[in-house]
Protein backbone atom coordinates (compact mmCIF):
# COMPACT_ATOMS: atom_id res chain seq x y z
CA UNK A 1 0.00 0.00 0.00
CA UNK A 2 1.63 3.63 -1.16
CA UNK A 3 1.84 6.13 1.51
CA UNK A 4 -0.76 8.42 -0.18
CA UNK A 5 -3.13 5.18 -0.16
CA UNK A 6 -2.30 5.07 3.68
CA UNK A 7 -2.18 8.43 4.75
CA UNK A 8 -4.24 10.15 2.04
CA UNK A 9 -5.12 12.94 4.41
CA UNK A 10 -1.46 13.72 5.73
CA UNK A 11 -0.08 12.93 2.24
CA UNK A 12 -2.87 15.86 0.61
CA UNK A 13 -1.61 18.54 3.43
CA UNK A 14 1.98 18.13 3.16
CA UNK A 15 2.16 18.08 -0.16
CA UNK A 16 -0.34 21.76 -0.27
CA UNK A 17 2.26 23.47 1.94
CA UNK A 18 4.37 23.41 -1.61
CA UNK A 19 4.34 24.99 -5.00
CA UNK A 20 3.81 22.24 -7.67
CA UNK A 21 7.08 23.32 -9.26
CA UNK A 22 8.79 22.78 -5.27
CA UNK A 23 6.93 19.56 -4.44
CA UNK A 24 10.59 17.97 -4.20
CA UNK A 25 10.61 20.37 -1.00
CA UNK A 26 8.19 17.92 0.65
CA UNK A 27 10.61 15.15 1.00
CA UNK A 28 10.99 15.29 4.81
CA UNK A 29 7.65 15.35 6.06
CA UNK A 30 6.73 13.02 3.61
CA UNK A 31 9.93 11.22 5.16
CA UNK A 32 8.86 11.72 8.82
CA UNK A 33 5.06 9.96 7.92
CA UNK A 34 6.94 7.24 6.66
CA UNK A 35 8.33 6.75 9.50
CA UNK A 36 6.15 7.58 12.15
CA UNK A 37 4.61 4.00 12.39
CA UNK A 38 7.44 1.47 12.35
CA UNK A 39 10.02 3.74 13.47
CA UNK A 40 11.85 3.09 10.02
CA UNK A 41 11.32 3.99 6.34
CA UNK A 42 11.47 0.90 4.19
CA UNK A 43 12.68 0.57 0.72
CA UNK A 44 9.47 0.58 -1.04
CA UNK A 45 8.09 3.80 1.19
CA UNK A 46 11.56 5.59 -0.05
CA UNK A 47 10.74 4.42 -3.95
CA UNK A 48 6.99 6.25 -3.13
CA UNK A 49 8.48 9.32 -1.92
CA UNK A 50 10.22 9.46 -5.28
CA UNK A 51 7.69 8.57 -7.35
CA UNK A 52 5.50 11.33 -5.93
CA UNK A 53 8.19 14.07 -5.96
CA UNK A 54 9.47 13.30 -9.26
CA UNK A 55 12.88 12.57 -8.14
CA UNK A 56 15.52 10.04 -7.85
CA UNK A 57 15.10 7.21 -4.99
CA UNK A 58 18.76 8.13 -4.83
CA UNK A 59 17.76 11.55 -3.68
CA UNK A 60 15.43 10.37 -1.00
CA UNK A 61 17.71 7.52 0.17
CA UNK A 62 20.69 10.61 0.37
CA UNK A 63 18.47 12.58 2.88
CA UNK A 64 17.56 9.47 5.11
CA UNK A 65 21.11 8.25 4.97
CA UNK A 66 22.22 12.05 5.65
CA UNK A 67 19.97 13.37 8.85
CA UNK A 68 19.92 11.56 11.95
CA UNK A 69 16.27 11.52 12.44
CA UNK A 70 15.57 9.10 9.45
CA UNK A 71 16.46 5.43 9.65
CA UNK A 72 16.23 2.77 7.02
CA UNK A 73 16.01 -0.19 9.25
CA UNK A 74 14.16 -1.93 12.22
CA UNK A 75 15.99 -1.08 15.25
CA UNK A 76 15.01 -0.47 18.89
CA UNK A 77 11.84 0.64 19.52
CA UNK A 78 13.65 3.92 21.37
CA UNK A 79 16.65 5.19 19.79
CA UNK A 80 18.75 7.13 22.59
CA UNK A 81 21.23 9.62 20.71
CA UNK A 82 23.94 10.69 22.64
CA UNK A 83 25.78 13.98 22.04
CA UNK A 84 29.74 13.10 21.38
CA UNK A 85 31.04 16.50 19.66
CA UNK A 86 33.71 18.19 21.53
CA UNK A 87 31.71 20.42 24.00
CA UNK A 88 29.49 17.81 25.09
CA UNK A 89 32.92 15.09 24.99
CA UNK A 90 34.47 18.54 27.24
CA UNK A 91 31.52 18.00 30.13
CA UNK A 92 31.66 14.29 30.19
CA UNK A 93 29.68 12.74 27.18
CA UNK A 94 31.90 10.07 25.82
CA UNK A 95 32.75 8.80 29.37
CA UNK A 96 29.05 8.99 30.16
CA UNK A 97 28.44 7.02 26.90
CA UNK A 98 30.87 3.91 27.70
CA UNK A 99 29.32 4.08 31.20
CA UNK A 100 26.03 3.19 29.75
CA UNK A 101 27.01 0.73 27.13
CA UNK A 102 28.67 -1.22 29.97
CA UNK A 103 25.27 -0.89 31.96
CA UNK A 104 23.14 -1.91 28.67
CA UNK A 105 25.82 -4.53 27.84
CA UNK A 106 25.85 -3.11 24.05
CA UNK A 107 28.11 -1.25 21.83
CA UNK A 108 27.41 1.65 20.78
CA UNK A 109 24.97 1.51 17.33
CA UNK A 110 23.56 -2.10 19.01
CA UNK A 111 20.06 -2.64 20.29
CA UNK A 112 19.43 -4.16 23.64
CA UNK A 113 18.55 -7.67 23.40
CA UNK A 114 14.81 -6.95 24.82
CA UNK A 115 14.61 -4.23 21.07
CA UNK A 116 14.03 -1.44 23.32
CA UNK A 117 16.51 0.53 22.81
CA UNK A 118 19.09 1.06 20.27
CA UNK A 119 22.18 3.64 21.38
CA UNK A 120 23.77 5.48 19.07
CA UNK A 121 26.79 8.54 19.31
CA UNK A 122 25.32 11.77 17.22
CA UNK A 123 26.93 15.10 17.08
CA UNK A 124 25.28 18.47 18.18
CA UNK A 125 21.75 18.45 20.05
CA UNK A 126 22.31 21.84 20.84
CA UNK A 127 22.34 21.47 24.43
CA UNK A 128 26.27 21.59 24.87
CA UNK A 129 26.11 23.57 28.51
CA UNK A 130 23.62 20.78 29.61
CA UNK A 131 25.72 17.53 28.72
CA UNK A 132 25.65 14.78 28.59
CA UNK A 133 22.26 14.94 26.34
CA UNK A 134 20.73 12.77 24.59
CA UNK A 135 17.65 12.27 22.57
CA UNK A 136 15.32 9.53 22.48
CA UNK A 137 13.31 8.66 19.60
CA UNK A 138 10.02 6.77 19.77
CA UNK A 139 6.27 6.19 19.55
CA UNK A 140 5.96 9.32 21.42
CA UNK A 141 8.14 11.79 19.65
CA UNK A 142 11.12 12.83 20.13
CA UNK A 143 12.44 13.77 24.14
CA UNK A 144 15.55 15.62 24.92
CA UNK A 145 17.06 14.86 28.27
CA UNK A 146 19.66 16.86 29.78
CA UNK A 147 22.54 17.19 32.42
CA UNK A 148 21.78 13.26 32.86
CA UNK A 149 23.69 10.69 34.97
CA UNK A 150 24.17 6.97 33.94
CA UNK A 151 21.77 6.42 36.75
CA UNK A 152 18.88 8.74 36.07
CA UNK A 153 19.16 7.18 32.36
CA UNK A 154 19.26 3.91 33.36
CA UNK A 155 16.10 5.25 35.59
CA UNK A 156 14.63 6.25 32.09
CA UNK A 157 15.52 3.50 30.18
CA UNK A 158 13.60 0.93 32.87
CA UNK A 159 10.53 3.55 32.83
CA UNK A 160 10.30 2.92 28.84
CA UNK A 161 11.06 -0.78 29.18
CA UNK A 162 7.84 -1.04 31.30
CA UNK A 163 5.93 1.02 28.99
CA UNK A 164 6.78 -1.63 26.45
CA UNK A 165 5.89 -4.45 27.75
Amino acid sequence: MSLAEKYPKEVKQILAKYPPEHKRSAVMPLLYLAQREEGYITKAAMQDIARMLDISETDVASIVGFYTLYHDKKEGKYRMQVCTDLPCALRGADEFLDNLCANLGIKVGETTPDGVITLEAVMCLAACDKAPVFQTQGPDGIKYHENMTVDKTMELIEALRKSSA
